[in-house]
């Protein structure tokens, strides 16, 4: 395999544990989300996010009220702070880890500003971060991966190293234009045909530097 040039991440459900933040944010309302009425919040999102283009936030937002029954309001405020969601326990050493190998760039379907809230956590700054409100649209579309290339300077081919926990929004497409693909095993993903395959971000950047 191609050393890597470039990182890019999936964020949320790869660096952030979305499930446990959607399942505390929730709890705190009274609210109780099983797998499947997380799975359930999910399939809305990747509907929504499928047609013309609206902030993560907004879209989110919608997700609770329509699956979860959550007021508007407090929905939109889960939204807005889902970013601050906890990370991955491995998240910040295996991201900084890997740093030191090549650039590391979040791509992400999220919004900028929580680009902000996941890289207060991390307690650093990653090499960039590119989101759908930069880009006007969502994983998987191609054109998302178009635009990180046009802003990286770096083109397509095996030495771009793209990480997810999910197939369906990042591996397919990813492999169907030539990145190296690295498939996480979070405990929620969707698996799918990779390049290869770690238990986290702490133990890929262990194989790297091998």
């Amino acid at each position: 395999m191609d050393r890597p040039s470039l990182l890019t991440f999936d964020v949320f459900g790869t660096v952030l544990d979305w499930r446990q933040g959607l399942v505390d944010a929730a709890a705190a309302q009274g609210i109780d989300v099983d797998d499947r009425r997380f799975q359930a919040v999910i399939d809305h999102q990747a509907r929504a996010e499928s047609g013309p283009y609206r902030s993560y936030a907004e879209i989110a937002a919608e997700s609770l009220v329509q699956v979860l029954r959550m007021p508007k309001k407090i929905a939109r405020t889960i939204a807005e702070e889902a970013g601050a969601w906890p990370l991955f326990p491995d998240a910040a050493d295996g991201l900084r880890a890997l740093m030191r190998i090549a650039p590391c760039v979040a791509m992400t379907n999220s919004d900028q500003s929580h680009g902000k809230q996941v890289q207060d956590q991390l307690g650093f700054r990653l090499n960039g971060w590119i989101c759908a409100e930069d880009v006007r649209c969502y994983k998987p579309a191609p054109e998302f991966w178009t635009a990180v290339s046009s802003r990286r300077g770096v083109p397509f081919g095996k030495s771009w190293w793209h990480v997810s926990a999910y197939a369906d929004y990042d591996m397919a497409t990813a492999g169907r234009l030539g990145l190296t693909t690295v498939f996480i095993e979070r405990d929620h993903n969707v698996w799918g045909p990779s390049t290869m395959t770690a238990p986290d971000l702490r133990a890929l950047a262990t194989m790297l530097a091998g």
